[in-house]
């Protein structure tokens, strides 16, 4: 930043803070909702609400809510030097559409984005009609339309031989050397397949008054000439006349200039060891190195090339954006019936419901551990899979959305059915699944990241802490934002998603999109907000209102199946439940049999293990048997009978104690048999009376193994009262079901009162600040204050180029005193510079620095 530069980003602070000042409160509350953040705290007035709009941060994150046909106005218009009529920006922009709009459309389109920008305060209207870009906006957009930095910035940086090596490659004029024709792979007329120079857009003056302006031509008398003075300012002379870079572009092979092209439209960085060995053209041998040698790319580091802005525009033909859409694509993809997506959808729905209902019914009986660094195990995973009869990524999601839900939490070590659980399963279908819907919707976690590893190799479970991603809620509503804007019916592909997210935000990192974007479309179909690859009805009605989920709930629910409050009990000791059974059945089949098979109908078993199972939660045969034929629709087989009275006779006669435990029966044969089976041997049985044995195994072991020998044995208290199992499972305490943290991409709701009142605040606070301004009017001579971004930008040049600066400075009693320095660093909010009015290095608080203006003493 020059003098001049410096100048300029003054008074273009100063205008700005003033155009905002003359805004209306209406613009104010505008500006406030589209970037809330402006107003955390309050500012004090209007001018430190301008100088917080125009901080890195905040302009980095207003620009990542920019679409691309918004961001690309606003990267033209710095390009042209951040200044510019309307019909200067259109040319560009016209030229970038191409085929893809006409001159009407894409000039509609930058009306409507030069006023979300100004609403955004992101450029400001300046005299005779010409829009300016907000203080701080060339370095927020760095690298502009994905050019390349400056010539003069990447000159800098190459060794004194290379300089000398390429103005000796470029020919006479240049510095002497090789003749032009002396080239490693000589190909094609100078410009072939660049552009000439009636390619400059509009006519309009090259980015930072450069290539195609007359400081860049002053010292070029010839197309490969350069005028006098230091070599690296004659080499940037050459790299910014289009005719010395045309001609350069011309000498080298067909494959050089298919690279240069490539490298041109971005990313302009490209990894190359040992980048910065000087080379001549004769020693080329690739395409890189013929690139190298002539200076159409430069070395920015020991293993980075990169292609400098000005030779990147003649390059493009000095076109700023390629294939430049004013209007977000519209999604592409195969047709399906709507009926069909609502009715596929509406299974896919009832299938995961159903899913994690049982998820939380098995974990209440047999909860798995929770892992010392959180999470689930992988072994415990694969048996829930087993169990539930699903593919493991499915029961990962399954359970990250139960969690989310607030279902199911860590309690005691375990993973543990919460309170909350039984509240949702008491309601009807439709609500259940709008609450694990909006669950999924709402959370940060990525289940699809489990079974990866994360940066220190560490692997991610189901349930891990580190599933974490603030931006994949906002992914997964981008992602259903995109699916409703096609017409009902309509599958978009997967590119044709991608390509439409890319058009909204694309700052966005490209990588993480098309991972978060896969994950939320493979997901959306699991739940059966999908159906088929298109949007459901309910679906839709999600996406468009989360918080409400009535809309949804009431065009799912005649999609569901009809639960049925009855099973038809066969003599194959089976049950078969013709639908989704109501609570009641459901509980005592869950209960007393085993589910075999699913489907449309689903078949139950019972077994000596099952219905054990059942008396142990309390019932006897006789109720048992009773709630059997309370709900069929067939009478209780006679199997079925035998089974359960056979069970219920031998149930109780063994009875286990804690010794660690004890064994009593009324019949001391039983307890013969016991002591005989070899199974018996690892039990330590001890007989202490011909009806007792007691043993050194906890009680819940030796009741396993006494079944495993064939016994039913029931646990029993100190006080000899049979333990009943609980029917509903463990449960741990509920917890508010964890919700996504803000990512950033997009405003957070703010209520409008608040707003007012902040606008409010900041007009109060202006009118005091600017009274007390005026009556406290600086004199001539008093220290430098200027706003904390020309600060830094005064300070950041002097030490780039070694200069003096006077700085306003508040010492520890909040003196203003009087500074000349030579700035060296900032670092940790300090800056460190030799003080010459003390002759000695001093630190000094970024804060306390008031102002800095160069010092030409």
């Amino acid at each position: 930043m020059t003098g001049t530069d410096t100048a300029r980003h003054s008074d273009g602070a100063r205008e700005f803070r003033e155009w905002l000042r003359s805004a209306s409160d209406e613009r104010l509350r505008e500006l406030v909702t589209a970037r809330p953040e402006l107003i955390s705290p309050v500012p004090a007035h209007l001018d430190a609400l301008a100088d917080r709009a125009c901080t890195p941060s905040a302009l980095a994150r207003a620009l990542d809510r920019l679409d691309r046909f918004t961001l690309a106005v606003l990267e033209t218009l710095v390009l042209l030097g951040g200044r510019a009529t309307r019909d200067a920006l259109l040319t560009p922009l016209a030229r970038a559409a191409g085929g893809l709009a006409g001159a009407e459309t894409v000039g509609a389109a930058l009306d409507e984005a030069l006023d979300r920008l100004r609403a955004r305060a992101l450029l400001y209207d300046g005299p005779a009609g010409t829009v300016l870009a907000a203080p701080g906006m060339a370095e927020a957009v760095e690298p502009p339309a994905g050019l390349g930095p400056p010539a003069a910035e990447v000159v800098r940086l190459l060794h004194p031989e290379q300089v000398t090596a390429i103005l000796r490659a470029i020919g006479p004029g240049a510095g002497g050397g090789d003749a032009p024709g002396d080239t490693a792979g000589g190909a094609g007329p100078p410009g072939d397949a660049i552009p000439g120079d009636a390619d400059v857009p509009g006519g309009a003056v090259r980015p930072g008054g450069t290539a195609g302006s007359g400081a860049g031509r002053s010292g070029a008398p010839g197309a490969g000439g350069a005028g006098p003075g230091e070599p690296r300012d004659r080499l940037v002379a050459l790299l910014t006349d289009p005719a010395t870079v045309r001609r350069l572009a011309g000498e080298v092979s067909a494959q050089a200039r298919a690279v240069l092209a490539d490298l041109a439209w971005g990313p302009a960085m490209r990894r190359l060891p040992d980048a910065r060995r000087a080379l001549g053209t004769a020693a080329a041998r690739s395409p890189v190195e013929e690139l190298l040698a002539r200076g159409l790319l430069a070395a920015v580091s020991d293993d980075t090339v990169v292609v400098p802005r000005e030779v990147a525009l003649v390059v493009r033909g000095d076109r700023y954006h390629r294939d430049l859409p004013c209007r977000p694509p519209e999604p592409a993809g195969r047709r399906r019936d709507p009926a069909l997506v609502d009715r596929t959808a509406a299974g896919q729905a009832f299938a995961f419901t159903r899913a994690v209902e049982e998820l939380c019914e098995l974990w209440g009986a047999d909860p798995p551990r929770v892992l010392r660094t959180g999470g689930l195990a992988v072994r415990d995973l694969r048996r829930t899979a087993h169990l539930l009869d699903l593919p493991e990524r499915l029961t990962t999601l399954v359970v990250e959305v139960a969690y989310a839900a607030g279902l199911i939490a860590a309690g005691e070590g375990e993973w543990l059915p919460t309170g909350s659980y039984d509240g949702w399963r008491a309601g009807a279908a439709e609500h259940r699944w709008a609450v694990l819907a909006t669950a999924w919707l709402g959370t940060d976690r990525v289940p699809g990241l489990a079974g990866e590893r994360d940066e220190r190799d560490r692997a991610l479970g189901a349930l891990h802490p580190e599933l974490r991603r603030p931006a994949a809620a906002w992914v997964r509503e981008q992602v259903l934002g995109v699916l409703a804007s096609a017409a009902p019916g309509l599958a978009p592909e997967k590119q044709s998603v991608l390509a439409r997210l890319a058009w909204e935000r694309p700052r966005f990192r490209p990588a993480l999109r098309e991972r978060y974007a896969g994950f939320a479309l493979w997901e959306a179909e699991q739940l059966g907000i999908t159906g088929l690859g298109a949007l459901s009805a309910h679906g839709r009605a999600l996406a468009g209102s989360p918080a409400d989920t009535g809309p949804a709930e009431r065009l799912l629910a005649p999609l569901l199946p009809e639960p049925v409050d009855h099973v038809l009990l066969q003599a194959d000791l089976t049950a078969v439940a013709p639908g989704p059974l109501t609570t009641e059945p459901a509980r005592l089949l869950a209960l007393a049999a085993d589910v075999e098979s699913k489907g449309g109908a689903t078949v139950y078993r019972f077994s000596e293990k099952s219905v054990l199972r059942a008396l142990d939660a309390g019932l006897s045969a006789d109720e048992l048997t009773a709630a059997l034929e309370r709900h069929s629709a067939t009478p209780v087989p006679q199997p079925l009978r035998y089974l359960v009275a056979d069970v219920a006779r031998r149930h109780g006669r063994v009875r286990v104690g804690a010794a660690a435990a004890y064994i009593r029966c009324d019949d001391p044969a039983v307890l013969d048999e016991v002591l005989a089976d070899k199974r018996a041997e690892g039990l330590r049985l001890l007989r202490l009376a011909p009806t007792v044995l007691v043993s050194a195994t906890p009680r819940a072991e030796l009741v396993d193994a006494l079944r495993a020998m064939g016994c039913a044995p029931v646990a029993e208290s100190l006080e000899g009262d049979v333990l009943v199992a609980r029917t509903g499972g463990r449960r741990t305490w509920s917890r508010p079901a964890p919700r996504a943290a803000g990512s950033g991409l997009e405003p957070e709701a703010v209520d409008p009162g608040v707003i007012d009142a902040a606008v409010r605040a900041l007009r109060a606070g202006d009118e005091a600040h600017r009274a007390r301004r005026t009556a406290v009017a600086s004199p001539d001579g008093e220290p430098p204050r200027s706003p904390a971004g020309v600060t830094l930008g005064v300070l950041r040049e002097a030490i780039r180029r070694g200069t003096r600066v006077w700085i306003g400075y508040l010492d520890s009693q909040g003196r203003l005193t009087s500074r000349i320095v030579v700035p060296a660093r900032i670092e940790g909010g300090y800056l460190t510079a030799y003080d010459e009015t003390r002759a000695a290095v001093g630190r000094f608080a970024l804060h306390r620095i008031t102002g800095a203006a160069e010092h030409g003493g």
